[in-house]
């Protein structure tokens, strides 16, 4: 092969080379390719860095309590003690009869909307598509993704967030959510019309990392149910429309988040929602219900995890941080999954304002590992280095935490707050 054949092949073959860059480039413009091979390079990346920083078990409190266990469930005195930060009042519905309740169905089957399929770490923006559809709403996640998490590595949206849509972009329904809910509530809501929306657990079929738990969140539209196969249907952006869910497995599953219910609806059904849920409409009330429910289970089932993180969650509701604290602590010390912190925040607020920076730091440092782009744990993990004296690395996590969520107004807050404050 002579010179001059051999430059003309190197030269078609640069050609070559330069005119696949291009069409690669061109390709990664159009969205869907954009979103996929986004995707794979999160997942190698969450894979790579499970290897590097191999996971742990979920981080115990600095100070060892004593767990309880199932065969204390009758000497609340061996439990961890909670000591009031000050005396609070108790707040309870006021006693008035009540007519006798009206039977409701023993199945209601309401009718499922069209379904899609959630993309990537979408399944708020999809479900909650789907449950807007139901009242005749004609947009996508893809609507919804663009004003709640437009970083698509955004793994979790939190119940606020779909409310703050609903509200601000679909203006003529109305949304609400809730905690503490259960079985019957359920079923009475959909009876009386009313699909609901909870967050539940989720399991992965392959792992991120090694020794993955493979736990995460997923929310799930309940569109009805069946006494005679003790099941709900569900319409699942990832499993597919109509799942039937059985109600001990919808427990079990929903209890790790507090029981929480989101509910879309129209204006003119308000009363008829006000009645369903009773009490349940007032935030404060609901939120002492619920707080009664998990101060139960924490006696019945004294050795489950989660029982402990919603009594701690309700706590940090009425601003009882020391006792948030404990109940935390109980619930770190039997151990959590390990995507815990990517989607229930209650324990920054707890040991912020309990003033226990360490276990903040501790804490905090533990979600970033499993989800480095977690805007609220960056935010308090800022707020822990704030409080050592380390601000410009405070200022740093802040701007991270906008950089992955824009228009986050708590990090906005927080740097604001360090420069007014030199």
């Amino acid at each position: 092969m002579s010179k001059n054949q051999g430059k003309h092949i190197l030269t078609y073959g640069i050609l070559i080379i330069v005119g696949l860059a291009l069409v690669s480039a061109i390709l990664y413009q159009i969205p869907a390719v954009n979103t996929r091979i986004n995707w794979r390079v999160d997942l190698a990346m969450t894979y790579l860095r499970g290897v590097i920083f191999p996971v742990k078990p979920f981080p115990t409190p600095a100070e060892s309590i004593v767990l309880p266990s199932q065969a204390a469930t009758n000497t609340p005195t061996s439990l961890p003690t909670i000591v009031p930060d000050q005396p609070t009042a108790t707040i309870a519905p006021t006693a008035t009869p009540q007519p006798s309740p009206t039977p409701i169905p023993a199945a209601v089957q309401l009718p499922a909307p069209l379904w899609e399929l959630q993309g990537p770490n979408d399944c708020g923006p999809a479900t909650l598509a789907l449950y807007l559809r139901y009242y005749g709403w004609d947009g996508n996640q893809d609507n919804i993704t663009q004003v709640v998490k437009p970083i698509p590595e955004d793994r979790n949206v939190n119940p606020e967030e779909l409310v703050y849509f609903v509200r601000t972009h679909a203006g003529w329904l109305n949304a609400e959510f809730r905690v503490g809910g259960d079985l019957e509530l359920l079923k009475k809501l959909v009876a009386a019309g009313f699909p609901v929306m909870i967050e539940e657990s989720f399991f992965f079929d392959q792992p991120y990392w090694p020794k993955d738990d493979l736990w995460a969140a997923h929310y799930l539209l309940v569109t009805g149910y069946d006494d005679s196969t003790q099941s709900f249907t569900g319409q699942d952006s990832f499993h597919g429309p109509n799942q039937v869910i059985s109600y001990s497995t919808m427990d079990d599953y929903w209890q790790i988040f507090n029981r929480v219910y989101l509910l879309t609806y129209l204006p003119t059904q308000e009363e008829a929602l006000k009645a369903v849920l009773g009490d349940n409409w007032n935030p404060d009330l609901n939120r002492q219900h619920a707080l009664e429910v998990s101060q139960a289970e924490t006696q019945s089932e004294p050795a489950n995890a989660y029982a402990w993180f919603n009594l701690g969650s309700n706590l940090v509701y009425f601003e009882r941080y020391s006792e948030a604290t404990s109940a935390y602590d109980t619930a770190r010390t039997l151990g959590l999954y390990q995507r815990m912190l990517r989607y229930q925040f209650g324990p920054f607020f707890a040991y912020f304002h309990a003033a226990m920076t360490t276990e903040l730091l501790t804490v905090t440092e533990y979600a970033l590992q499993r989800t480095p782009n977690s805007e609220e744990a960056l935010l308090w993990h800022g707020w822990a280095l704030y409080r050592m004296g380390k601000k410009n690395e405070a200022v740093s996590d802040w701007r991270k935490a906008l950089e992955y969520h824009p228009g986050y107004q708590d990090a906005q807050y927080a740097i604001d707050f360090a420069a007014a404050n030199p």
